[in-house]
């Protein structure tokens, strides 16, 4: 894996838990910018996983097997999505403490990935 990609991605997720747990503390639910921000975590989770599948599709394999990976990878990238769905149905400042967390567990998955790829 692109240890890089993995670092950036984890920051990310953890910068848009800050915000939204910012906005959570400030009684706030999402907004639009934090959707935008939801957007740019999700991308880079989806080149991940599309760097992730196109390093298996060449031969090379994690240290802890394809499947846990594979299955990881698309934890991470169906976690900041999956979180702003539940934040649109809850638009109170439980939105931004859903969004919040899952911006943590996104960040514990990336560190998670790259024990997993062998890091």
């Amino acid at each position: 894996m692109l240890d890089v990609l993995t670092l950036v991605t984890g920051l990310a997720a953890l910068a848009l838990a800050a915000w939204c747990g910012f906005a959570a503390y400030r009684d706030q639910p999402t907004k639009d910018w934090h959707f935008i921000g939801m957007a740019v975590v999700s991308a880079l989770a989806l080149l991940q996983l599309v760097v992730g599948i196109v390093q298996l599709a060449r031969g090379e394999k994690p240290d802890q097997g394809t499947t846990i990976f594979v299955a990881y990878l698309i934890g991470a990238f169906a976690c900041v999505p999956a979180a702003g769905f539940m934040s649109l149905a809850e638009r109170t400042r439980w939105g931004s403490v859903t969004v919040a967390a899952g911006g943590v567990v996104l960040a514990v998955l990336e560190v998670r990935l790259y024990d997993i790829w062998g890091g």
